[in-house]
């Protein structure tokens, strides 16, 4: 049961990565197809639906984690909690400052200054999601999630409204970290300073980990059963209600993840799942999983190694230059653009394969 259960989750978690890569490695963003950009502010598109639903995973694989940390003193937990927070933190962290060089006009290489090195980001924000769910899980309980869980979203809500407005540059969001990191510190992707993974708005997010958590816990109690994705599929369809009724007042926005967005995406993840379990688990549908499962094993990893060989086809100005020889003349720019995302992934994806078929799983 607890394999069969994994492998929706692997599934889930693979189809996110998959997406991941597909959308982060266009190879022309002026002419990616409409669905595979971020909303440009309020709104939402598929795209928008990845990165949550990842956060939603991480909170997943906590609830069978979770339960090793039991017979552990509250010290050791803590260790090992603050361990990975900081691996996979630093992680994030130096794959921005990666290659740590940077080449001027003359061609001359000088080292990239930490100062201008982004602070927050992905990885990041998986790292505090992580760190700051599982403390939460371990010394909480399923009550004090529920409570932290309604407290953060309306908190954050206050917050914002309170403290600013919901526009790119009024927002709280931007003004703490602008306050305690300063512009360079920033992702600049905006047209301005300002970071969607931010610190405030990592507050949010962490409801995210906590309902993945939640969900898991569910499913280990009920099995895969009728009766667990019925009422996924109930909860699912009530929260992107709310969301959507909540949006009329607190937009839904990827990029401040907002309160709103979190229950949509929480709604979007229990449907989707649901709807994996039956497929997987109930009607044992298999046979197109293994694509999705190699993702699934080496998450961390294969992420972390699609945007480092992005980042070095950059920094040898090979990435614009693949596009523009080999995809734009063959397929145009649209469908070349998509085409160039894809085979990325699929490159990635064989890196992956590799790996499972030598049974070498790397954790961070």
């Amino acid at each position: 049961m607890d394999q069969n259960r994994y492998l929706s989750l692997d599934v889930l978690r693979g189809i996110t990565v998959t997406l991941m890569i597909i959308v982060n490695t266009p190879g022309n963003g002026d002419t990616t197809f409409a669905p595979l950009h971020h909303a440009a502010w309020h709104g939402f598109t598929p795209t928008d639906w990845v990165f949550p639903t990842f956060m939603f995973v991480v909170g997943n694989a906590l609830s069978f984690a979770m339960g090793k940390y039991e017979a552990l003193g509250n010290a050791e937990v803590f260790k090992k909690i603050f361990k990975r927070t900081f691996i996979i933190f630093m992680l994030g962290f130096l794959m921005y400052w990666f290659p740590f060089v940077t080449q001027d006009a003359s061609g001359a290489y000088a080292l990239s200054p930490i100062s201008n090195t982004r602070i927050f980001g992905v990885l990041q924000r998986i790292a505090l999601g992580y760190g700051l769910g599982a403390l939460i899980i371990h010394f909480w309980k399923l009550r004090g999630i529920l409570i932290f869980s309604v407290t953060a979203l309306l908190a954050y809500w206050a917050i914002l409204f309170f403290f600013g407005d919901y526009s790119l540059t009024g927002n709280a969001v931007l003004r703490l970290d602008k306050f305690l990191l300063g512009d360079n510190h920033l992702y600049h992707g905006e047209g301005i300073a300002f970071d969607p993974e931010g610190l405030l708005s990592t507050l949010p997010a962490i409801v995210n980990v906590l309902a993945g958590y939640m969900t898991g816990k569910f499913i280990r109690q009920k099995g895969n059963t009728y009766e667990a994705i019925s009422k996924m599929l109930i909860a699912g369809v009530v929260l992107i209600f709310v969301a959507l009724s909540w949006d009329l007042v607190f937009p839904i926005n990827k990029k401040l993840w907002t309160s709103s967005f979190v229950l949509l995406t929480v709604g979007l993840d229990l449907v989707v799942l649901a709807i994996l379990i039956y497929v997987i688990d109930i009607v044992k549908a298999q046979r197109w999983t293994y694509f999705f499962e190699v993702f699934g094993k080496n998450t961390l990893f294969i992420y972390l190694l699609s945007e480092v060989g992005i980042i070095l086809l950059y920094f040898f100005n090979r990435y614009t230059w693949i596009f523009d020889h080999v995809f734009l003349p063959a397929f145009g720019g649209y469908v070349g653009s998509l085409l160039f995302a894809v085979g990325w992934m699929l490159i990635c994806w064989a890196v992956g394969y590799a790996l499972d078929k030598k049974k070498i799983y790397i954790k961070v």
